[in-house]
């Protein structure tokens, strides 16, 4: 193609794009003498805001006003209005250690069971990615290619993930007739409650590891390489040189990986449930899964308990996402003063 028709043709194509910014080139400038910077910032970020009001702030609303009715009805207009009585059932409890004396048992065995899960899965994944990041921060043969691998899980359906895993698991899946060929005896890794937890904690983490690790991975190569020369011109032990320089500047990326794990862990649902469906009995019924049961997939529904405990659940979230707005404020004054 030859200049000249190029040209003619970027000019075609440009026209409407050149006639739509003059045309509201006037009426922004007008809105900028009106309302100054902040009404610009206000503007550009209206559609942003209208977005997540039409759906975040809206359904919260509504699942507000659904935690204060009950019925299996799922029109607000149909159900009856009972305050705070759901909540009262939620709490209604001899002991909240031992859910069998709480009047929903279920409610308080998920979590229980959600709460182990969170500490287990937290302190597993965290301990992962850091060590898959430290050694895919290490000059070793095709890194680039180990840090696709490690990453792809992230890339797949929680369902996908709970499919494969489940074939893998099941007592004529993969792994075990992999066992009975070297001779060994295959496990029921699915029915038994110990090995079901343990395959939903692994199964979670091997398919979120890869996200973590990344964060981790960019904070390490955002440290200082002099360091690093330094300490080696000092001699200084490799396990000295990561407790002294590499934990301490990792430690803002870490506390981010933490939350985000954290509130991610709180969350889970996906995966275990295609994996498990909360079983053996109850023993990988998390608070996610109690909530869709309870408000959907059972024979004697109730959206109102259901709606209440999310947003207690809710309530969970945002003391978590405060915690790491509070430590990530409290990490930069740290970082401004040194």
């Amino acid at each position: 193609m030859s200049a000249p028709i190029g040209k003619a043709l970027g000019a075609v194509v440009a026209a409407p794009v050149i006639w739509l910014a003059s045309a509201v080139n006037l009426p922004l400038k007008a809105w900028q003498r009106a309302t100054g910077t902040n009404g610009m910032a206000a503007f550009f970020l209206a559609p942003n805001m209208a977005i997540f009001a039409v759906f975040v702030l809206t359904p919260f609303v509504i699942n507000f006003f659904y935690s204060a009715t009950s019925g299996t009805a799922f029109f607000l207009a149909d159900r009856a209005y009972v305050g705070a009585a759901q909540y009262e059932r939620l709490f209604d409890c001899g002991s909240y250690l031992d859910p069998s004396t709480c009047r929903e048992d279920l409610f308080w065995k998920a979590v229980q069971n959600t709460g182990l899960f969170v500490v287990v899965q937290v302190a597993l994944m965290t301990l992962v990615s850091v060590i898959t990041a430290l050694i895919l921060n290490r000059e070793i043969a095709a890194r680039s290619f180990w840090r696709a691998v490690f990453f792809f899980p992230v890339l797949l359906s929680p369902v996908v993930v709970g499919l494969i895993w489940r074939w893998i698991l099941q007592r004529q899946g993969l792994l075990n007739y992999m066992l009975y060929s070297v001779g060994l005896e295959p496990h029921d890794w699915l029915i038994e409650r110990g090995s079901a937890f343990t395959a939903a904690v692994t199964v979670s983490v091997w398919a979120h590891m890869g996200f973590y690790t990344l964060i981790l991975l960019a904070g390490l190569q955002a440290i200082p390489r002099d360091l690093y020369e330094a300490a080696e011109m000092d001699g200084t032990r490799p396990a000295r040189v990561f407790w002294r320089i590499t934990l301490p500047l990792l430690m803002p990326s870490l506390l981010v990986v933490v939350i985000l794990t954290l509130i991610r862990a709180v969350q889970i649902f996906d995966e275990v449930y295609v994996l498990t469906g909360g079983g053996p009995g109850t023993s990988t019924l998390y608070l996610t899964q109690y909530i869709y049961e309870v408000g959907f997939a059972s024979l004697l529904r109730n959206p109102g308990l259901a709606a209440a405990a999310s947003i207690l659940m809710g309530a969970v979230l945002v003391v978590l996402t405060l915690l790491q707005l509070q430590l990530g404020r409290r990490g930069e004054k740290k970082g401004a003063r040194e």
